[in-house]
């Protein structure tokens, strides 16, 4: 049987936040969302600390992360998570508004899977989270638990 598994969103924008768990659930995707408002937040999580001390072990099936974030901005977070050998192997998105050359060339050498800028258009934008919600939390196969990019 297939296991969902879950879905980390770090985005601090609300609107965007409701419509990205709106079209997730339009499309049927059963996975569930881990909500958090900023880097600080997404790292707590990810590393079980926290107010996420006792979540289940394991990692997300992706995060989907925002760049413009207060306490801790996404590319932080990327490199944070770049450099932890239980988390380097996370697939993270980047989904953001930020449309300037130099975050997506940062983005990419800290090692994103893919940088998605986030359409004006509500339709667009629905249909781009639609899409990533299908590839990286259904079709997408991941590596084995407790691998590492140096293995």
């Amino acid at each position: 049987m297939l296991e969902l598994k879950t879905i980390l969103l770090a985005e601090d924008n609300e609107m965007d936040v409701e419509l990205t768990l709106e079209a997730l659930a339009d499309h049927n995707l059963a996975n569930s969302v881990i909500v958090v408002s900023d880097g600080v937040e997404a790292m707590e999580y990810l590393r079980r600390e926290g107010a996420y001390a006792d979540r289940p072990s394991g990692n997300p099936a992706v995060m989907l992360l925002d760049i413009k974030m207060p306490r801790m901005d996404g590319l932080e977070v990327l490199r944070e998570v770049r450099a932890d050998p239980e988390l380097q192997m996370l697939p993270v998105v980047v989904l953001t508004s930020s449309r300037e050359e130099q975050d997506l060339l940062t983005a990419y050498a800290l090692g994103v899977n893919a940088y998605v800028v986030k359409p004006v258009a509500f339709a667009d934008f629905i249909d781009a989270v639609t899409k990533l919600g299908v590839f990286w939390g259904i079709i997408n196969e991941q590596p084995p638990r407790g691998v590492s990019r140096d293995d």
